[in-house]
């Protein structure tokens, strides 16, 4: 080999070796894809298999009625939330059976040409809100009298699955924060509805759930809490609403705005009170009118369409200790018929009392020979009658003692 050929020589060796290295790359290549294919074949194998026989031995072991440890089917199971206490689990199927009944109430209304000029506002606007719950199939709701006291507003209600439909107003109680509703539906639809407890058995302590449209803003928001006290007498008031209400649960549940008229339930999944004002400054102070109060409304609306009370027509204070000093009294329980501040009759024109012939200044002692006090009050006697029932009045005329029959009239709301 001479010189002149080894630049060709290496040039050959070169190409000769490119080539070699080239067949092995393909080579591993091949290799490669192989080792890959045979891989994802054993993998499919080992699955397919493996579920066959999964599936063949947890048949067999069913049939000798053996079941295989939970630990082998812990990647198929969906956790779900377990409850920590028997009263837990009660509030959770409690609020998941009874959220669909309740309701959240709509308040809309044309504005004044004024309200409009300032507001820059035009049409119907949300005026208010509040909450409520459905009673019968066929869509009758029960709330507070004063989520509904507006006659020239437009009602709306939107239920748990965001359904939106026109309610007319039925009948506001005239003695009671309490109003009945009705859905206007044009199809077969039924709703949802509340099972009613019994609200004179009820023991403080006891706990409550408080279902409602909390601020007008969060549906059916859950608040949990006890019975924190019977037979309250609270003064409502708010938004040119002002009545007096007797014999009504207080609780600690949170009630907030917009959760008037929504249900206080028991751990039973019974509505035993209507949500109806809280204490504002106040923590945790609560109160619901009593369900019992409500059924006899629900009940009249059904069978005449309108709620009716006995109707005695007298104005008075309720005489207790504080009450015979101030007034030099000769009693202290009864009824004190007397004239209110704002220049009221203390006979009303016409009514029961004024045929009857009770005078102002006139103490009743008993209604039908139930004595008044204020734990019985003439509120709580009266109610127990219907217009047109004849009861026999004992009364304190100066220092005589007198009885007086007297026909129940009617109120009507």
């Amino acid at each position: 080999m001479n010189l002149y050929d080894l630049p060709r020589f290496n040039f050959l060796s070169g190409i000769k070796s490119f080539l070699i290295s080239q067949e092995k790359k393909k080579s591993f290549r091949i290799i490669a894809l192989i080792v890959f294919i045979s891989v994802v074949f054993g993998f499919l194998a080992g699955a397919v298999s493996s579920t066959f026989f999964y599936f063949q031995i947890k048949n067999y072991l069913e049939k000798l009625n053996i079941n295989l440890p939970p630990v082998l089917e812990k990647e198929t199971t969906i956790k779900e939330y377990v409850p920590q206490t028997s009263d837990e689990k009660k509030i959770i199927d409690i609020v998941k059976e009874f959220s669909p009944a309740v309701v959240s109430i709509i308040v809309t209304k044309d504005l004044s040409a004024i309200e409009q000029y300032y507001s820059g506002a035009r049409g119907k606007q949300e005026i208010g809100g509040g909450s409520g719950f459905i009673v019968s199939e066929d869509g009758l709701i029960l709330t507070n009298k004063h989520v509904v006291l507006d006659e020239g507003a437009d009602y709306t209600v939107l239920t748990n699955d965001g359904k939106k439909f026109k309610a007319k107003i039925l009948a506001r109680d005239p003695l009671q924060d309490l109003a009945v509703l009705k859905v206007d539906k044009a199809g077969p639809e039924t709703f949802a509805v509340v099972k009613l407890g019994d609200s004179d058995n009820l023991e403080s302590g006891q706990t409550v759930i408080a279902i409602g449209n909390a601020l007008g803003e969060f549906r059916n928001t859950v608040s949990v809490g006890v019975i924190s006290g019977l037979g309250r007498k609270i003064t409502a008031s708010g938004g040119g609403f002002v009545e007096i209400l007797e014999d009504v649960i207080q609780t600690d549940a949170a009630i907030n705005k917009g959760n008037s008229g929504g249900p206080l339930l028991n751990l039973k999944g019974e509505v035993i009170g209507i949500n109806t004002a809280m204490v504002i400054g106040a923590q945790s102070i609560g109160f619901a009118v009593p369900i019992n109060k409500a059924k006899r409304d629900i009940e009249q609306i059904k069978d005449s369409g309108k709620i009716t009370y006995p109707f005695l027509g007298i104005r008075y204070v309720l005489i207790n200790e504080e009450i015979k000093a101030e007034k030099n009294l000769s009693v202290d329980y009864g009824v004190f018929i007397v004239e209110r501040g704002s220049g009221e009759p203390a006979i009303e024109p016409d009514s029961a009392a004024d045929k009857a012939g009770l005078k102002a200044g006139d103490i009743v002692l008993e209604f039908n020979k139930e004595k008044i006090t204020t734990e019985n009050t003439l509120a709580k006697i009266i109610i127990k009658y219907n217009p047109g029932d004849k009861v026999v009045l004992k009364i304190l005329r100066g220092e005589k003692e007198m009885t007086i029959e007297v026909v129940l009239g009617e109120r009507s709301g």
